[in-house]
């Protein structure tokens, strides 16, 4: 009932702004995304307000605001604990960096939705009169499963060119096309995305991979020449062969779309929810193999999961991903065929991969990657199973002896004292270690003492 409260007292919030506005003899509206939602039967996040009211009025009319881009017109207002962005009806300028206006000028409700991306994203709507007001034809492109840029497209793009990459992200959020002439120009601008920065491409990215249909979106860059500019080494994967016996599927990239198209299955199926970084740790898992190709007894791929960690590391650099996100997306490519010999592996080893953050996303990444190849999930199965059966003590205890306790034996920190840490931490999770005055024992053996 919660939710259903929160989103009530939402909207009602929202109205309440518009008709304060109007009190005042402004025009006020809902725009954008709340409109589209509502029309395509979804409840809105959000709610943006479009106004005549310029921003020191807004300011001055209501009690908490922050000015967040007054230059554009845009105050945020906040109302029972809620944000709603509020926004003067503009029209832009010139685009010379590709990305923000140089000029804005204030305007009416139909400047300011000639102004917009696409047309589904163009529309207003009047909360007291319930109606819509759609100046650029996003309904009809709603009916039709269209995303169609607002007026000329190359204009659109140009003024700034990270929408490029939103087309894709919303035709793969709503299953829609991408219009004819929209697409079009996407293909004959593809080369100016990268004048975007790394940090906005990589959010646009992120969206489209944890989204519905993330296969979809890599396909649909691919097609828009988007993808070899983005991502090469993800295009390099085209018409790589695989083994047959292994790889029924077809090439490298084939199967990679696949992996993505299981991952969004699963999410939808069991609500797993896929985090960025084994979303993106899918789309680069075998980012290694072209690299890697060749013919000896058969087609092999020799290394191909440190060779891809590598440059899973410098694609992640390049899109100025953090570094969390850097040493997850490469240990999840470096270790994504780490369970392929689980049923053969020492206890002791399977309880330190079970004891790793990362492992219910390795576990996934493994069971994506075997659906989309051979369709066999022994490991997987044997895995997740002993992962269930073992207790948190069992997978994680507490170490019986720590470096001060080596330190005490006359041993220096180094990398020999790192290694008896962690053989006999090993070995005790192997249970052949159980008291302290073995693990002593076991340091004195290992150190020669």
């Amino acid at each position: 009932m919660t939710k259903i409260t929160d989103e009530h007292l939402l909207k009602e919030t929202a109205i309440d702004i518009v008709k304060r506005l109007r009190e005042k003899g402004h025009s006020a509206l809902f725009a954008g995304g709340c409109v589209r939602d509502m029309l395509m039967g979804s409840v809105p996040e959000d709610y943006d307000i479009a106004t005549d009211a310029h921003p020191k009025d807004i300011i001055n009319m209501f009690k908490k605001t922050i000015p967040i881009g007054v230059q554009y017109g845009v105050v945020l207002v906040i109302e029972n604990d809620f944000q709603f962005e509020v926004a003067t009806f503009r029209s832009d300028g010139t685009y010379s960096d590709g990305r923000h206006p140089d000029t804005v000028t204030f305007s009416d409700a139909k400047g300011d939705a000639l102004r917009r991306d696409f047309t589904i994203n163009g529309m207003f709507y009047d909360p007291v009169e319930n109606k819509c007001l759609d100046y650029v034809g996003g309904m009809n492109d709603i009916k039709a499963h269209l995303i169609r840029a607002v007026g000329n497209p190359f204009e659109r793009f140009s003024e700034d060119r990270l929408r490029m990459i939103r087309a894709v992200r919303f035709a793969c959020r709503f299953n829609y096309e991408i219009e004819k002439q929209t697409a079009e120009a996407i293909r004959k601008l593809h080369d100016k995305v990268l004048s975007v920065s790394a940090e906005r491409i990589k959010e646009e990215l992120e969206k489209i991979l944890t989204g519905p249909n993330p296969h979809t979106g890599i396909k649909m860059m691919d097609e828009l020449n988007l993808l070899n500019e983005i991502l090469p080494e993800v295009t390099t994967m085209k018409g790589v062969r695989q083994p047959d016996n292994f790889h029924p599927e077809g090439d490298v990239f084939t199967h990679t779309l696949l992996a993505l198209s299981e991952l969004d299955a699963s999410r939808k199926s069991t609500g797993f929810h896929g985090e960025w970084e084994l979303a993106m740790a899918t789309l680069l898992h075998d980012i290694g193999k072209p690299v890697t190709f060749e013919i000896a007894d058969r087609i092999r791929f020799t290394n191909h999961d440190n060779v891809g960690a590598e440059m899973a590391e410098k694609i992640c650099e390049r899109l100025r991903m953090s570094n969390a996100e850097k040493e997850r997306i490469t240990w999840l490519v470096k270790r994504h065929l780490y369970l392929r010999n689980a049923q053969k592996m020492r206890i002791g080893k399977l309880k330190r991969l079970f004891a790793h953050e990362g492992y219910p996303e390795l576990a996934e990444l493994y069971r994506v990657d075997s659906l989309s190849s051979t369709g066999n999930l022994d490991d997987y199965v044997f895995c997740q199973e002993m992962f269930e059966k073992l207790q948190e003590e069992e997978i994680k205890p507490e170490p019986i002896i720590t470096g001060h306790d080596l330190i005490a034996l006359g041993l220096k920190p180094g990398p020999a004292f790192s290694k008896i840490l962690d053989t006999i931490k090993d070995e005790q999770l192997e249970e052949k270690i159980k008291t302290k005055e073995q693990a002593i024992k076991r340091a004195k053996e290992l150190a020669n003492l």
